[in-house]
């Protein structure tokens, strides 16, 4: 009977070797990273209720105002302001708000006139409202995404200091039916898994537009976008990874902070999503990039080594011992996993994502790389939401 150790059987030893290599990569990040989020318990924080303005960036959003925009003017919260930027609506946008600021002192309205011969995305928009509000403390979020709750914006201020210049939060999908629908979620789930475990392990690197809190004097600190003005996405994440530090950032995973958008209901609406969305990772800082870049690479070769080491035993006919410990070591990995998720994704709200967790993230990382090589031969310029 041949063994897996023999020095004759030196691939199959070398696939074992980057076998065992991946699988402590990546206990490393659950147990180091992820277990943060899973195990997060919420702490007893100083109470500070700031003025806030709330910037909306709005295009053609006549369908989803009259539903969302009322939740956000309606927070329980003593002193805001919540800036809706019209930017170039071609429907009725601009009337829906005309008649919601007859009812609400506290909205006020920017319009962004089309300029044929200047074309814009959406962090001009982005720049007016932060420029138009008057207020320090700056919550965002999205035209077509609403606060699950009206103590949101208090959950959100709760967290701001004289040392603390960034509110991370987190922004669900709405739930529909579907495996599509359910696997938008789960990449969603799985984004926000690292930015706020990496934030609560002193390296925060991004956030997301749809439930982002920072301070006026922060942005013009660090000159706005101006070093990444020419990409078309990363009015959030690309600000947030070159203005967040281990002592200003803070996170908040409280329920009633949650937001939830609209979501893409066909694939070809969510691939051109996330198509856009990679265009801004290369722009990260290398720490960031390295750190976000082991983790996926980790993931895929554990997956292809374990099935290649399952067929060498079968072809070679080794000891079936030798099986037994690499299926230990695989259920070690896959039940530490599997628990660090469940336990994220009851902090977030996501439980219905456990039972398809695992085929999701095979999925995800055929399809990140195709995607990727698929950016090399399709651009488009437009304005669009993160």
């Amino acid at each position: 009977m041949k063994s897996l150790f023999t020095p004759e059987l030196s691939i199959p030893f070398i696939l074992f070797c980057f076998f065992c290599l991946t699988i402590l990569v990546l206990l490393w990040y659950y147990l180091y990273y992820f277990s943060r989020l899973a195990f997060y318990k919420e702490t007893d924080s100083s109470i500070n209720y700031p003025p806030t303005s709330i910037i909306i960036c709005a295009k053609n959003e006549d369908h989803n105002l009259p539903e969302f925009l009322p939740l956000v003017l309606e927070q329980d919260y003593s002193d805001f302001e919540v800036v809706v930027v019209d930017d170039c609506s071609s429907d009725n946008t601009s009337d829906v708000l005309r008649e919601f600021e007859k009812k609400y002192k506290h909205l006020r309205t920017i319009t962004i006139k089309e300029d044929k011969k200047h074309h814009h995305g959406k962090k001009f928009a982005v720049m007016v409202g932060i420029k138009g509000a008057k207020f320090e403390h700056l919550l965002f979020t999205d035209g077509d995404c609403k606060p699950i709750d009206n103590q949101w914006l208090k959950k959100m201020m709760r967290n701001f200091s004289t040392k603390t210049e960034i509110v991370l939060g987190y922004s669900k999908y709405e739930k529909l039916p579907g495996f599509l629908n359910k696997l938008i979620r789960f990449d969603t789930f799985n984004i926000a898994l690292e930015y706020l475990s990496f934030a609560m392990a002193g390296t925060p690197y991004m956030g997301v537009g749809r439930n982002l809190a920072y301070k006026k004097s922060l942005f013009f600190k660090h000159k706005g976008f101006a070093t990444h003005y020419h990409i078309e996405s990363g009015d959030d994440d690309l600000f947030i990874n070159q203005a967040a530090t281990k002592n200003n950032t803070c996170v908040e995973i409280s329920p009633e902070s949650f937001t939830i958008s609209r979501v893409k209901k066909n694939w070809k609406g969510w691939i051109e999503q996330k198509r856009r969305h990679l265009t801004t990772w290369t722009e990260y800082k290398s720490s960031d990039k390295i750190r976000l870049g082991i983790y996926p690479f980790a993931q895929f070769f554990f997956w292809i080594l374990f099935i290649l080491l399952i067929i060498l035993l079968q072809i070679e006919k080794m000891d079936q011992s030798e099986l037994y410990i690499i299926l230990s070591m695989f259920l070690l990995k896959t039940i530490t996993q599997l628990i660090i998720f469940k336990m994220a994704m009851d902090k977030l709200k996501e439980k219905d994502l456990f039972v398809i967790s695992l085929i999701a993230e095979v999925f995800l990382l055929g399809f990140y790389p195709l995607l990727t090589i698929s950016n090399r031969f399709f651009r488009r310029k437009q304005w669009k939401k993160s």
